[in-house]
């Protein structure tokens, strides 16, 4: 699986974990180049709270476009550190 924006790959892996029909990518397959931290935060009822990146490419942001779960309940456990996308972000 992919996750591509701009025409530029965020994560590539064959190993992402599907859950509510989102792909999660495992951390290491993240091209973090292109991650800048964001103060965002949302919170599932069984996954836990998430933390948001925004992605930029070429000058063009993508806020909050990427989440992940930096301490997830134990349902999630799985998901620890994976990422997510939204907002345009295509994962084919």
């Amino acid at each position: 699986m992919k996750a591509v924006w701009k025409d530029v790959t965020l994560a590539e892996s064959d190993s992402t974990i599907v859950i509510e029909g989102n792909h999660y990518f495992p951390p290491d397959s993240i091209n973090k180049e292109y991650f800048k931290e964001s103060s965002f935060t949302t919170h599932c009822p069984w996954k836990g709270e998430a933390s948001y990146y925004s992605i930029e490419v070429n000058g063009d942001t993508n806020e909050d476009a990427a989440w992940y779960y930096p301490d997830p309940k134990k349902a999630a456990g799985k998901i620890k550190d994976y990422f997510a996308f939204w907002k345009g972000v295509e994962v084919v």
